[in-house]
C-alpha cells in the first residue's frame, strides 16, 4: 500500500526501495504489537478464567508459575505481522500473498485448537488427523503456487548449501518432499513453544538469515553468490521483517515471566511461515541448520515415543520435548531459553556462511 502512495505522491526512489519498506515493516509490526499487547492480555485474561492448561505430568513449577496465563497470545503476532505486511509490501507480488495465507490458515487452525483447550480446560482439543489435514491441504496449495511461480527448470530443484552449483531435480516428489518441509516446520516451531519467550527468540534468530537470502535471490547481486535467482523473492524481505518486529514485539510479554503465551496460534502459524520461506528460496535444507533447535525438539520427541513402545515404557529422555528433559535435569528456565537461544545464534551464523559471496 505504501508503494502505491509513494508512486502516487511521486515521493523520492529511497522511500520506495526494499531497504526501506522493509525498516518501515518491523517497525510498524513491533509497534503495533507493543501498543496493543496489554489490550489483548487483558481481553484473554476476561475469556480465558483458567488461562491455558497446564500438563500435569510436566515440571511442577510449571503448575505454580503458569497457572491461570491466558494463551491465544499468536493473535497479537499475525495482526501485528499481517497490518505491517499490507501496509509496507508490494500487493502485486504473488509470494506476499502465499505468506499471509499461510499465516492466516495456520492461525486459524492454532486458535480454534487453543479456544477448545481452554474452553474445556484439556490439553488434548483438535484431533492429530484433522490438525494434520489442514496442515497438509494449505501447504499443497501453497507449494503448487510457489512452484508454478518458479522458471521451468528451477522448479522441482532442491539444493544443497555449502556445496557450490549442486543440486537434484526431484521433480514431482518435491511437491510432498515442500510440503512435509513446511507442516514439519510448523508442528516443530509448536513444540518449542513450552517456556517463556523460546520459541519467539528462536524465531527473531533465525529469519534474517532467510530475509537476507530472499533480498539477494530476487535481485541483480544473485548472481555474485552461491543461490538460486527466485522470480518476486526481494519483496519476501518485507515480510520477513514485519514477522521479526512482530515476534520481537511480543517477547516483551512473552518474556520469563511471561503475561502471555502464543499457544498454536501463533506457535504453528510461525512454523508454516518460516517453512514457507524456506520453499519459496529453495533453502529446505539450510532451514534444517538454521532451525535446528526446533529439528531437536521434534526429534526428541520421535525418540521418546520410540523408545517408550519398543522398551515396556521406559523414557529415553526425562521428559519431552527436549528443553523439558533440561529442566527435569535442574536447569532453571531461563537458564535453558538462553542457552538454547545462544545456540540458534551459532546456528544462524552457520548457516550465513552458506550465502558467501562468490
Amino acid at each position: 500500500m505504501l508503494q502505491y502512495i509513494f508512486n502516487v505522491l511521486s515521493a523520492p526512489d529511497y522511500l520506495n526501495t526494499i531497504y526501506t519498506r522493509s525498516f518501515m515493516a518491523f517497525f510498524v509490526a513491533l509497534i503495533l504489537a507493543l501498543s496493543f499487547g496489554d489490550r489483548l492480555i487483558k481481553i484473554l485474561h476476561a475469556h480465558q478464567k483458567k488461562g491455558q492448561p497446564i500438563r500435569e505430568d510436566g515440571p511442577k513449577t510449571h503448575l505454580q508459575t503458569k497457572k491461570g496465563t491466558p494463551t491465544m497470545g499468536g493473535i497479537l503476532i499475525l495482526g501485528a505481522a499481517i497490518v505491517a505486511i499490507l501496509l509496507c509490501a508490494d500487493l502485486t507480488n504473488p509470494l506476499v500473498w502465499v505468506a499471509m495465507l499461510v499465516l492466516l490458515v495456520y492461525g486459524f487452525v492454532g486458535a480454534v485448537d487453543d479456544y477448545t483447550k481452554v474452553t474445556k480446560q484439556t490439553a488434548n482439543a483438535m484431533t492429530a488427523k484433522m490438525k494434520l489435514l489442514l496442515q497438509f491441504s494449505t501447504a499443497l496449495f501453497a507449494v503448487l503456487v510457489i512452484s508454478y511461480l518458479m522458471p521451468a527448470e528451477t522448479r522441482f530443484v532442491l539444493t544443497f548449501p555449502y556445496l557450490v552449483n549442486v543440486s537434484i531435480d526431484l521433480f514431482w516428489f518435491y511437491v510432498p518432499f515442500a510440503m512435509v518441509v513446511i507442516a514439519g516446520a510448523s508442528n516443530a516451531v509448536n513444540l518449542s513453544d513450552g517456556l517463556d519467550g523460546l520459541a519467539a527468540g528462536l524465531m527473531i534468530i533465525a529469519l534474517p538469515v532467510f530475509m537476507a537470502i530472499a533480498y539477494i535471490c530476487g535481485s541483480e547481486i544473485v548472481n555474485d553468490f552461491y543461490l538460486m535467482p527466485v522470480p518476486y523473492g526481494a519483496e519476501v524481505t518485507v515480510t520477513c521483517a514485519a514477522v521479526i518486529g512482530a515476534c520481537l514485539g511480543f517477547l516483551w510479554f512473552n518474556a520469563a515471566p511471561a503475561k502471555v503465551f502464543m499457544g498454536d496460534t501463533g506457535s504453528l502459524a510461525l512454523g508454516a511461515y518460516l517453512g514457507t520461506i524456506a520453499v519459496m528460496l529453495k533453502q529446505e535444507i539450510l532451514l534444517a541448520i538454521v532451525g535446528f533447535v526446533f529439528v531437536a525438539e521434534a526429534l526428541s520427541v520421535m525418540i521418546q515415543v520410540y523408545w517408550f513402545r519398543h522398551t515396556g515404557g521406559k523414557r529415553f529422555f526425562k521428559m519431552a520435548p527436549i528443553h523439558h528433559h533440561f529442566e527435569q535435569c535442574g536447569w532453571p528456565e531461563t537458564r535453558v531459553v538462553v542457552r538454547f537461544w545462544i545456540i540458534g545464534v551459532i546456528l544462524a551464523v552457520i548457516g550465513s556462511m552458506a550465502i558467501l559471496s562468490k
